[in-house]
């Protein structure tokens, strides 16, 4: 019976979803009925709730408010929400229950109705009312005359209740009011879980009062006092959203240990590290003081952080140091412990003990995960859903073995790779084998924000829109999966987020400007939007092209992924490979055309060496432009003509200045259509000589 309403319901899921495609909502609600009609935004609109117990719902639905009057331009006379009881009539009627508590498996359910008269909202926490204000928002339309919302019936619920965010503010620090604009935008895609990477090698981000030589030599300056903390874990509350703290140890652990280095496994001077990378500092773990440093640490984190988790790492530790150190390895055969995971075990089982005396629960990476790591804690699985404990516990290991479990790997936003990648990636594939009972430990997901290449300017972009996207795959019912209409949506909440603060688009110009000496940048977004950056890690190959302080100001900070006139290349190649007629042929040579002419305009700049870094490659995107509206032009190719075309394909595959040219493979296709149409004409002409 119940593969019969699943069934059932994904086929209704789906059913909607096609009838619906001209709204713009990310992540797609479970259910949705488009109905006849609209209501219209008047400066009379008002909102009455049932409730006035949440601080959050009086600030969401002020932040509603001025959105909508932002968005409209309408002059609302009421800036504020009522009381049900002090206005008749409201436009909006909120109703929930009860003040959502912040934790795993809470009710984030909503009922969202628009019709001609009236718009409602019924949820039983005031969480699931300000993701349905976030739905509403979203929905807002407009003709030549009005704005409106269209008449619709939304039920809607999460499908995983983890859907997460990792920053890593360790590598580089973001500022403060660089976390709120990005908390901000994760609430507006229904994302509740903000997990701050607050440590690592290169910088320990905590004020602690009880070993102040932690911030004082380990973070360069550069971290959060304990009432910025409260203050960030307060505007996350005020958004539905839980903060997970994570201090990695025992690996990742050189700033810890430029501090403390009485308490690390090798006798040796230590510095905060400028590189990134794996790295060999390792805490001793048979230390006493070790543990009464981290008992102190993680009792002041208790206090500031009110969510059950805390994350411990635990990751990539090689353990060289351990091996190094005689007494680490006299202790180990004393007490059985064959191998460093072993040892790392012994660790972790210790911190466990320390996190549940302060009421929490441990997490982390999955590498803690062994037969002795008690089923309390939580395995993050970043190496992926399929792979053997051997090479590293799984998400659908972990899961059989009786672990909460949540998915990283699939989601590196970091990588910078196409966000259509990341959006097919399920934390729960139609694949696994699991029971009912074990498919309920996998919890959801995280994309995650490694710093090694983001800083406040840049880091925006390397966010968003993507993680939008990720978060309709935590959100939305998995049939939900076509890539083209995610493209259209992610468009429409791109420019959205702009509204939030969100810099993603703006902070391309400010780059620019940089680059070009305050020129004129108009030839450079044409390039910008044809280039995109070097891809998995490449460009900070071996941990050694960027330090922590290095420039972040480059051409390739101010390219993203997904540039987007590929997309429109594309497509226009497409189609021109399919037929070729004048219509197709003219939005191809468009392209052409915009390249040759920016190209002259970049010349003409007043040349700095950023500049001229980047000339190579305008230089032969212009002169293989040339070359193919000749070629089209010419419908008698020379040898020679498609030699220089392909002379040039094989300059443009290489990177230049850390970026890739987004469209290479598509002039490839044209390529390889001008040398079989080449070859085609003369094929018949030496068939009819033999005849």
């Amino acid at each position: 019976m119940k593969k019969i309403l699943f069934l059932f319901f994904s086929v209704f899921t789906i059913t909607c979803f096609g009838q619906s495609k001209s709204l713009n909502l990310m992540p797609w609600p479970q259910k949705i009925t488009l109905e006849t009609g609209e209501f219209i935004v008047k400066p009379d609109f008002t909102i009455g709730v049932n409730n006035s117990n949440s601080e959050r719902i009086d600030l969401a639905t002020t932040n509603f408010l001025r959105r909508l009057s932002g968005r409209t331009g309408v002059f609302i006379d009421n800036g504020f929400a009522f009381s049900a009881s002090e206005v008749e009539n409201p436009s909006l009627e909120i109703a929930y229950q009860r003040i959502g508590k912040l934790a795993v498996n809470e009710d984030e359910s909503y009922v969202l109705k628009v019709s001609n008269s009236k718009i409602s909202i019924e949820a039983t926490t005031d969480i699931g009312a300000i993701h349905a204000l976030e739905t509403l928002l979203q929905l807002l339309n407009n003709n030549d005359s009005s704005y409106y919302f269209p008449a619709v019936s939304i039920q809607d619920f999460p499908r995983f209740t983890w859907r997460g965010l990792m920053i890593d503010v360790a590598r580089h620090f973001q500022p403060v009011e660089v976390l709120k604009r990005n908390l901000d935008a994760m609430s507006a895609v229904k994302m509740n879980v903000f997990h701050w990477h607050l440590t690592d090698d290169q910088g320990f981000r905590i004020e602690s009062k009880t070993h102040p030589k932690l911030h004082q030599l380990g973070s360069d300056g550069l971290y959060y006092t304990q009432n910025q903390i409260k203050e960030v874990v307060k505007y996350a509350s005020d958004r539905g959203i839980r903060v997970v703290p994570e201090v990695d140890v025992p690996g990742h652990a050189t700033a810890i240990l430029t501090a403390y280095p009485e308490i690390a496994s090798k006798d040796t001077v230590y510095t905060i590290e400028r590189f990134s990378g794996i790295f060999d500092p390792t805490l001793n773990p048979i230390n006493p003081k070790t543990y009464e440093i981290l008992g102190d640490l993680f009792g002041e984190m208790a206090t500031l952080f009110p969510d059950q988790y805390v994350h411990i790492g635990g990751d990539e530790n090689e353990g060289k140091h351990w091996d190094e150190n005689e007494e680490i390895q006299a202790f180990m055969k004393q007490h059985g412990l064959e191998t460093n995971h072993d040892l790392q075990t012994y660790f972790n089982i210790k911190l466990e003990e320390i996190l549940a005396k302060n009421g929490k629960s441990l997490m982390g990476w999955e590498e803690i995960m062994t037969d002795k790591m008690p089923t309390s804690a939580l395995i993050h699985s970043w190496k992926g859903v399929n792979e053997g404990v051997e090479l590293g516990s799984s998400l659908i290991a972990a899961a059989k073995k009786g672990y909460y479990t949540i998915l990283s790997n699939g989601f590196y936003i970091d990588l910078m790779q196409p966000v259509s990648e990341h959006y097919l990636v399920d934390p729960l594939p139609n694949t696994n084998n699991l029971t009912a009972e074990e498919k309920a430990r996998i919890l959801g997901g995280e994309a995650t924000m490694w710093s090694e290449l983001v800083t406040p300017l840049n880091i925006d972009s390397r966010l968003w829109p993507r993680t939008a996207a990720i978060a309709e795959r935590f959100w939305s019912d998995a049939s939900v999966n076509d890539v083209e209409n995610m493209y259209k949506r992610l468009a429409y909440v791109n420019f959205r987020l702009e509204e939030l603060g969100i810099t993603q688009i703006r902070n391309r110009d400010v780059i620019l400007r940089n680059i070009t000496n305050n020129q004129p940048t108009e030839s450079l977004e044409v390039l910008t939007k044809v280039c995109e950056p070097v891809k998995i890690y490449s460009r900070n190959a071996g941990g050694t092209e960027y330090k922590t302080f290095s420039p972040f100001t480059l051409f390739a900070d101010a390219c993203t992924v997904d540039a987007a006139d590929s997309f429109t290349f594309k497509k226009a190649v497409n189609n021109f490979l399919t037929e070729q007629n004048a219509s197709n042929t003219e939005a191809i040579t468009h392209f052409f055309d915009t390249w040759i002419v920016n190209y002259e305009a970049f010349k003409n700049l007043k040349k700095n060496p950023i500049l001229n870094t980047i000339d190579p490659l305008y230089r032969n995107l212009a002169s293989i432009s040339t070359a193919f509206k000749n070629a089209f032009q010419n419908e008698n190719l020379s040898k020679e003509q498609l030699q220089k075309i392909g002379g040039l394909l094989q300059v443009l595959k290489e990177p230049v200045v850390d970026v890739d040219l987004a469209v290479y493979h598509d002039l490839q296709k044209l390529h390889a259509f001008l040398v079989d149409k080449n070859s085609r004409k003369i094929t018949p002409k030496s068939k009819k000589i033999k005849q």
